[in-house]
Formats: C-alpha cells, structure tokens, sequence
C-alpha cells in the first residue's frame, strides 16, 4: 500500500491514457530518480525536480508509486516523496497569482477612495457655499420681515391718524352744525 506523506485529498482526475490517473506532486526538499519498475534495482528512466506537478496512475507496490511525469514518461518512485498536495512552488505562484490580483483590486480602490475623498471634498466645499447662501437668505429674510412689520405699522398709523382726522372733524362738524342751524334759525326767527 502507498503511503503518502499528505493528509488524505479528494484527488482530482486528469485527461491520459490511464483511466485511473490522479494529480499528484513530488515533495520540495529533493531531486529523486524514476526507476522502470518498482523499487531501486530497476533501471534508471529519468530524473524529477521537486515540486513538479505529476499524474498518479493509481498502481503502488514496495513502496514505490507508479506515476506519468510533464514530459509523458511512466516510471516509478518512491512513496514517500509523492503528495497530493501542491509543493511550496505551485503555493508560492499560486500566491504571487492572488497578491497581483490583491495588488491590482487594492489599486483600483484606492483610486475609487481618492476619486470618492475628492468629490467628499468637492461636496463639502458646495455644502459650505449653500449654507452661506441660505444664511444670506435668512438676513434678507429677516430684514424683508423687519421692512413688512414696519409698513404694517405705519400703515395702523395711518389709519388710526385717519381715523382721529375723521373723528375730529365729525366732532367740530357735529358741534358747529347744530350751533349754525340754531343761529340760522335764530336769525330767520327774528326775520319773521
């Protein structure tokens, strides 16, 4: 039975002549042989660089896992060095992929933020120039309330002057008249 180094992943199959083919990886800290058959006495196929992404046909015997490297070739190494899991060099390019697409997302909200302070700024600065205009507006307000209150009070004035001329007139009128009729009649009695 292979025993592999990783915790145990749902492995995912890969297009080859194997229908049991599998994605694997050879672990980061070597360089290791592929041998023909499995175990060390059988010749020499090629050599596989750490890290190097591999398909798993499924087949393990003494140890040693059968796989198909990048360059097609079937061959057998040792169980130990082969993981479902990717090695440091697919993680860190997997990572660099995320940070330049984290970069690139980070950039473009920056310069939404910057975008969005200056029209915050833009904004404030048309807030400030409403607010001054509504201030003014209020003076005249006041001030047009202050004129109208006035009129409203000299145009009481006016009446009440008015009213007191008329008072005063019908008084003398009503004091006079009945004295010149009383003299009228006085005086057209005495022509009688």
């Amino acid at each position: 039975m292979c025993s592999l180094l990783s915790a145990p992943v749902v492995l995912a199959a890969q297009s080859t002549d194997e229908s049991n083919a599998n994605i694997g990886y050879i672990t980061d800290d070597l360089f290791i042989y592929m041998h023909a058959g499995p175990g060390s006495h059988y010749r020499l196929v090629g050599s596989i660089n750490a890290g190097d992404e591999i398909s798993l046909t499924g087949k393990t015997e003494n140890d040693y896992t059968e796989i198909i490297d990048t360059k097609e070739r079937t061959a057998w190494v040792e169980s130990k060095y082969v993981s479902v899991e990717p090695g440091l060099r697919q993680v860190i390019a997997s990572l660099n992929a995320q940070l330049a697409v984290q970069s690139e997302d980070y950039q473009q909200a920056s310069s939404q933020l910057t975008d969005n302070n200056q029209l915050i700024t833009s904004l404030q600065s048309r807030e400030a120039e409403l607010s001054s205009q509504i201030e003014n507006l209020n003076k005249q307000l006041d001030t047009l309330r202050g004129q109208l209150d006035n009129q409203d009070l000299e145009i009481k004035k006016e009446y009440f002057f008015n009213g007191a001329i008329v008072l005063v007139v019908g008084l003398i009128l009503g004091i006079v008249l009945p004295r010149i009729s009383v003299k009228k009649r006085s005086s057209m009695d005495n022509w009688k």
